[in-house]
């Protein structure tokens, strides 16, 4: 990966962090940008108010992403750390390419067509429910990435579309005034990304209330690590120890010193499942409680948050406002 290029992350305020979010996202992130200082980070707010969440909540939720990126490690004085809402060229440029893409992309969006099967499968009117930021959802996103000339943007793999319809209307745009404004973003899937199983060991989601949290009390990660699902009438070998919700949560926590031995205790009998949980509590609180304590600190004091996001944004926007010049300068409204 080369250093110069631009690396752009965003991420919706839409609910609170738990460990799978961390090792399926944010530590990879971060990771990316360790040597590179043209890592964007972004909090989509304005993609969240899709989620019908109120006033509150968006502002609470903006103060807990935030709050996570630097707890976590992000540093702001070295990446860029901001507010969507707080670049409006983003939204200017939406506005310019609305007038280039083409209805039909938009139709075949992901976001929009499982709205459309959900309301089919209801026995629903076909658009029950869906505004125009969910259907206009892929042209906002492009917004995100183009104003920057981003060339690279990390995301899942129900995410790699919005990438392409970014690119599909970058190279549109280029075409059709003959320029060279825009850079084609390409999208990054992460390799060998951790997926954390959640305590019932389906995949770990809020939508299963089977989470960790990322940032807790001693209290309430003992809670969560309790309610993992165990077998206490089966006798393990090393396979089939492996094969547990618990083994895998344990060793995506821990080192391989750590991992080894408790599996040669729950293997030998030397613990049981109560030992066990109580040695990935220790793990937890040895590995997340110094980051835990500074994301309750920046929740505490939520314009210190404040300051951080908008001292991001000046320092970027100039960067914003060049490329909107060009877009203007292009289509001829400057």
């Amino acid at each position: 990966m080369e250093e110069n290029k631009i690396i752009l992350t965003g991420v919706k305020p839409t609910g609170q962090p738990h460990l799978g979010n961390y090792f399926g996202v944010i530590e990879p992130a971060l990771r990316r940008s360790e040597n590179n200082l043209n890592s964007f980070f972004f909090i989509a707010d304005y993609h969240a108010l899709n989620n019908g969440l109120s006033a509150d909540e968006i502002k609470r939720l903006t103060h807990v992403v935030a709050a996570t990126w630097i707890a976590a490690g992000l540093d702001s004085s070295k990446h860029h750390l901001y507010r969507q809402s707080d670049i409006p060229e983003i939204f200017e440029l939406e506005t310019i390419l609305n007038a280039t893409v083409p209805k039909g992309w938009m139709n075949k969006a992901h976001a929009y067509k499982a709205a459309m099967d959900q309301n089919i499968e209801a026995k629903r009117d076909i658009d029950h429910d869906v505004n125009m930021g969910l259907y206009t959802y892929p042209i906002l996103m492009a917004s995100d990435i183009l104003i920057f000339n981003a060339n690279q943007v990390p995301v899942g793999k129900d995410q790699i579309q919005h990438v392409e319809i970014a690119r599909d209307i970058a190279g549109r745009f280029n075409a059709k005034y003959h320029s060279s404004t825009f850079t084609l973003p390409e999208h990054i899937i992460e390799k060998n990304i951790l997926e954390v199983p959640g305590l019932d060991g389906r995949k770990m989601s809020k939508s299963y209330n089977n989470v960790v949290p990322l940032f807790a009390s001693d209290d309430d990660w003992n809670n969560a690590v309790k309610k993992i699902v165990t077998d206490s009438n089966q006798e393990h070998t090393i396979e089939t120890f492996k094969d547990t919700t618990f083994y895998k949560i344990f060793s995506i926590i821990s080192g391989e010193t750590e991992t080894s031995k408790i599996t040669d205790q729950i293997v030998n009998k030397s613990i049981g499942w109560k030992e066990a949980k109580d040695e990935l509590l220790h793990q937890l609180i040895s590995r997340f409680s110094e980051k835990s304590k500074m994301y309750f600190e920046l929740l505490n004091d939520t314009n210190k948050i404040d300051e951080i996001l908008k001292t991001g944004a000046e320092k970027i926007r100039p960067i914003a406002m060049e490329t909107l010049n060009n877009v203007k300068a292009t289509v001829g409204v400057l």
